[in-house]
């Protein structure tokens, strides 16, 4: 069996593996001590030779990502041993998401779906967000280059990655996206989000919810509100996130300061990962 290299979130680790990636992803589920909580996203990254086939972005010199990526896939290359852990955390704001192969979501028991895409959505038309100066929500389309929509109206996106949030926005993704890639003191060197369909009733108390709308509505200069910082991937439902039950685009969107791409949910899903819990 081939080596491969996943990505995993929301740990941000790195690891290679001998695995397919099914069995990498029941490998991990809960029954082992070490893994608890099972849903994750996966994603396939490229190897050349016996290397990470990608550039790690730098870092600083705290670490030597390339190195031990490779040590990692020495260690697996005969497939006497499963896995082997490359980066332990902090990989995912420096895996460039060109290297993006395949994203995969799973289930606690390591039941897995993949994704399809990558499909760009938009090229940032502008990098300017000076300090000092907070934008309208329909200068942001502007900066970024994108259609300033015909009306606003709240949304929930979940932060996948590099933290995990949740956050009220009148924002469109493509919006989201880069006024989160560029927002100074606050910005993500790059950022994985779902949008989130309802409300996040049961999430948080009600009085969150309604506080941050209020304050959505009444300040023009509000942009977004977090209402749950957290392990936000084991607590909300895939059913939850736009886009997989059909009839709206959604997914998972992925941006840098460059530009922003969604990987879609398949048409149809299997029986068995849909009576999967």
């Amino acid at each position: 069996m081939p080596s491969s290299l996943m990505l995993t979130i929301p740990e941000g680790s790195i690891i290679a593996t001998s695995l397919d990636s099914e069995a990498f992803a029941r490998h991990r589920s809960p029954g082992a001590g070490r893994y608890f909580e099972g849903k994750a996203v996966y994603v396939e990254l490229p190897i050349e030779g016996s290397r990470p086939g990608f550039a790690f972005a730098e870092e600083g010199g705290w670490r030597d990502a390339a190195t031990d990526t490779a040590h990692a896939l020495a260690a697996v290359a005969d497939g006497r041993k499963r896995t082997k852990t490359a980066l332990s955390n902090g990989a995912f704001s420096v895996t460039p998401i060109d290297a993006f192969r395949a994203i995969w979501i799973a289930k606690t028991g390591g039941e897995i779906l993949p994704l399809h895409g990558p499909a760009e959505l938009l090229r940032y038309a502008s990098h300017s967000y000076a300090w000092g100066h907070g934008l309208s929500s329909d200068e942001v389309a502007k900066a970024a280059g994108t259609q300033i929509p015909t009306s606003r109206r709240p949304r929930l996106y979940m932060i996948l990655a590099p933290i995990g949030l949740v956050v009220l926005s009148n924002l469109t993704p493509e919006e989201y996206g880069w006024y989160a890639t560029h927002r100074p003191g606050k910005l993500f060197r790059q950022v994985m989000f779902t949008e989130l369909s309802g409300s996040v009733r049961g999430l948080v108390a009600d009085s969150v919810y309604v506080g941050a709308n209020a304050e959505l509505v009444k300040d023009p200069s509000k942009k977004t509100k977090t209402v749950y910082a957290g392990n936000v991937l084991n607590r909300v439902p895939y059913q939850a996130w736009v886009g997989y039950q059909g009839g709206q685009l959604g997914g998972i969107y992925v941006g840098n300061r460059d530009k922003l791409a969604l990987w879609k949910f398949p048409d149809a899903r299997s029986s068995a990962w849909d009576r999967a819990e």
